[in-house]
């Protein structure tokens, strides 16, 4: 019983190492936004057909 508990600690620090470094992620980290244009040639939005 104690290697399984000392699995399931290993698991659940672990688990905490991995959420804290999201929620790090998620305040410090600010997402660029930028306006974004994409050509589509006419032949893509009206094929012919055959």
């Amino acid at each position: 019983m104690p290697t399984l508990f000392r699995f399931v600690v290993t698991l659940a620090i672990l688990a905490g190492i991995a959420y804290g470094t999201m929620f790090a992620l998620v305040m410090f980290v600010e997402p660029k936004k930028a306006e974004m244009s994409v050509r589509i040639p006419p032949d893509k939005l009206n094929p012919k057909k055959n």
